[in-house]
């Protein structure tokens, strides 16, 4: 490798890094100084090694093996968040859903407060077409600027994102750096109670105090995940340390010390019992990756 900016770690602990608190290391962990350097990181590695982003781990199962190849993971220098316009605001892939929100606010833009309900960075939303109380992303996504595994950077447009429910056609190893949100003109104090009424709603129904992974089985069409696990009799179900929350059926809880396989099981374990019960597949929405 040529002479980096930002720090590579070897034999990394995710565990730390993620909502569940627990899994293995990553092989590398890559934390860039800036998007060139990120850019000569990716264009001096071997192609045939493995590379993902890691943003705040909220949505995310860290297997217990660890994670092959190089994870990425953006930090400060990829967390400002800048107004463009009178509605627009240009963020860096590492900025969370609560800065952008906010940031809006400050400059009087309405219609991103439901981002202050996504735990994750704006590389991750962007990705998944992430959303909460009746918005996504894809509904207010101008662009976003994405680093292919060759170091190249390019901007894609909405319309090339091919957007679904929590899909892009986004390709792995792509990292994305930036993007561009487009509001509508609002009353801050306006924004900000309607970004108080999304956290008192979140805080009354999830168990956000728990080492937990999110949401973690997607919306069937025409049905509710949590309904439907409630209903197969799923609520409190446990293996070893891995637990559904009481609060919330489609949440999954580390209790303490689970290990990434126990929260996998159970969510397979769960996965099973709809599936007697209602016929229903659930698909997950957490992301799993590494070694089993």
């Amino acid at each position: 490798m040529p002479s980096l900016q930002g720090k590579l770690t070897p034999n990394a602990p995710l565990a730390p890094l993620v909502w569940f608190k627990s899994g293995g290391t990553a092989d590398w962990l890559f934390e860039p100084k800036d998007v060139a350097d990120l850019q000569d990181f990716l264009a001096n590695l071997a192609p045939d090694i493995p590379v993902m982003a890691l943003g705040l781990g909220s949505n995310l199962i860290v297997r217990d093996g660890g994670v092959p190849g190089v994870v990425i993971r953006l930090g400060k220098a990829f967390a400002k968040v800048e107004r463009v316009d009178e509605v627009t605001l240009n963020c860096g892939g590492g900025a969370s859903g609560i800065l952008v929100s906010s940031t809006a606010r400050d400059n009087a833009i309405a219609g991103l407060e439901f981002l202050r309900s996504i735990p994750g960075t704006v590389g991750g939303f962007v990705r998944m077409n992430g959303g909460a109380y009746g918005r996504e992303v894809k509904d207010v996504l101008i662009d976003c600027d994405i680093v292919i595994r060759s170091g190249e950077i390019a901007t894609m447009p909405l319309s090339e994102l091919g957007y679904t429910y929590r899909h892009s056609d986004l390709v792995d190893g792509c990292i994305v750096v930036a993007a561009r949100f487009r509001g509508q003109p609002g009353d801050p104090q306006a924004i900000q109670t309607e970004m108080d009424r999304i956290s008192a709603a979140r805080e009354a129904s999830q168990p956000l105090r728990s080492k937990t992974g999110g949401s973690t089985f997607k919306n069937p069409e025409g049905a509710r995940a949590w309904e439907l696990v409630d209903k197969a009799g799923c609520r409190g179900l446990a293996v070893g340390g891995a637990q559904v929350s009481e609060k919330h059926t489609n949440f999954l809880i580390n209790t303490g010390a689970a290990t990434s396989a126990d929260i996998e099981k159970l969510g397979e374990e769960v996965r099973t019992r709809v599936k007697a019960h209602s016929g229903v597949d659930l698909e997950w929405e957490i992301k799993r990756i590494g070694r089993t």
